[in-house]
């Protein structure tokens, strides 16, 4: 198995810097990973175009290769009733940093997707990955007709078989230890925690298209073991997260490199959808409360995590990683990543 799409871009080193979005995703960070013959995509979610297409013209500018990754709209429609019920619970928390849960509206939008496409079909990029959902057929056949490779982000063979027969070129298949959101397609759901390797051998017997691997990689070892069990790459974030071009919040470095974090849970406490965080007081409290609800409960937390992460308070914010991270340094990005390839 190749990864042609994007050696066919100049990609040498198999280790792609994974999206991350909210922050620590920066150009400067795409631009470093293509300078340690890797590659790197800018994140899209929670950005308007604009705010994309100048991100775009900053990587374009430094000359380098990279992707885009959107969140494609797979909503999930929180129950009313149990939205203001969960806005009661956390509104103490909120209120001690000035934001008032309570009069919070229910927003439910689509991350400004038809504007994004639109940008993306007029100003084409060399790679665009999606996750959440798989946008329709005509969408892909748009963006491959305009000269790009479209990467769909998978948790399972079921999944897989739907990427591939909406025409996409590259699967990255994301296994649960990942950190951050779960691309699950069935977010009402939390997925189950198979092993990558294992679950890398299940989506090569529905599909034949190159495989990325993601999820718990963080070693040299790691990045071996996946590329023996079938991946054609590997894609990494947590080990990204304390890099020095990262935008990382200062109290989520801390926490990463804080001795006393010692697990890290799923939760849907922070958005509505699960996704893979540090342990923190946020998580021991709502976890176990939180309604599936996506983006409703992204937008109703989005506040008081932003006020806190300002306030330099763990506690209350999304510590987003993996399961691998302990792995995580404060060092240039193309140093990870050159560690990360010692082994091949």
């Amino acid at each position: 198995m190749t990864l042609s799409p994007l050696l066919d871009l100049g990609v040498s080193a198999p280790i792609l810097a994974a999206p991350m979005a909210g922050g620590p995703t920066t150009p400067a960070l795409v631009t470093a990973a293509a300078r340690a013959n890797s590659f790197g995509f800018l994140a899209g979610g929670y950005r308007t175009a604009d705010a994309l297409a100048e991100q775009i013209a900053a990587v374009r500018s430094d000359g380098v290769g990279f992707g885009v990754n959107l969140f494609a709209p797979n909503p999930v429609p929180v129950d009313r009733d149990a939205f203001h019920h969960y806005a009661r619970r956390v509104a103490s928390d909120a209120r001690a940093y000035g934001v008032d849960v309570l009069a919070a509206g229910i927003v439910e939008d689509d991350d400004h997707w038809p504007d994004k496409i639109d940008l993306l079909l007029s100003d084409p990029v060399p790679v665009v990955s999606f996750t959440f959902a798989i946008p329709k057929a005509a969408v892909i056949a748009a963006l491959r007709a305009a000269g790009t490779v479209v990467v769909q982000t998978v948790t399972s063979p079921a999944e897989a078989r739907q990427a591939a027969e909406a025409g996409a070129d590259l699967l990255a298949v994301q296994a649960s230890a990942a950190g951050r959101h779960s691309g699950t397609l069935t977010p009402q759901r939390i997925p189950e925690p198979v092993p990558l390797a294992e679950l890398l051998g299940q989506v090569r017997q529905a599909v034949s298209l190159p495989l990325v691997a993601a999820g718990g990689v963080a070693t040299a070892a790691d990045v071996t073991g996946a590329l023996l069990a079938g991946a054609a790459a590997v894609m990494v974030g947590t080990v990204l997260l304390r890099a020095d071009e990262a935008g990382t919040s200062k109290p989520h470095r801390t926490a990463l490199a804080d001795p006393a974090r010692s697990r890290t849970v799923v939760t849907r406490a922070f958005t509505g959808r699960p996704a893979r965080a540090l342990r923190n007081g946020f998580t021991d409290r709502y976890t176990a409360l939180a309604p599936a609800g996506y983006p409703a409960l992204h937008h109703l937390t989005s506040p008081m995590r932003k006020a806190a992460a300002a306030a330099d308070d763990p506690e209350l914010i999304n510590l987003w990683a993996g399961t691998g991270y302990r792995h995580a340094t404060a060092e240039p990005t193309g140093q990870i990543l050159q560690r990360l390839a010692s082994g091949l």
